[in-house]
């Protein structure tokens, strides 16, 4: 039985299904409004955490030579099913179409800087955990 939940395939999906459902929770209780404007902050907040967890994730993971079955459980399962390139897409896209040019740079460049910041930042912690 231990071998079957070991399983790489195992690990990725219940990583990727505790991940996604986090990301379904976070939409549900984020406020979809940042200073009284609708603008995905939900989904900006996920992508950052999932950026966190994923940059410490790998430094533990290449400091201490942690478990493949770690990296899988966390790194690809629960870190992919938490963050999403794709609403992030979307949402930029929408904010384009109703003419919110301002605020879809500003949440393409939030994304950016702020995922790359939240990876440097866990991945640092990692290698010190």
């Amino acid at each position: 039985m231990r071998a079957l939940l070991m399983h790489p395939y195992v690990l990725v999906f219940a990583g990727g299904g505790a991940g996604s459902l986090l990301r379904y929770l976070a939409g549900r209780l984020v406020p979809a409004t940042l200073a009284g404007s609708p603008f995905p902050t939900a989904i900006l907040l996920v992508n950052v955490l999932a950026s966190a967890v994923l940059g410490a994730v790998l430094g533990w993971f290449i400091s201490r030579s942690a478990g493949e079955e770690t990296r899988l459980l966390i790194g690809v399962g629960f870190c992919g099913g938490l963050s999403t390139f794709s609403s992030f897409s979307y949402d930029t896209i929408v904010l384009l179409q109703n003419g919110r040019t301002g605020a879809a740079l500003l949440n393409i460049g939030l994304n950016v800087m702020l995922c790359l910041l939240a990876s440097a930042g866990g991945l640092f912690l990692g290698y010190k955990l």
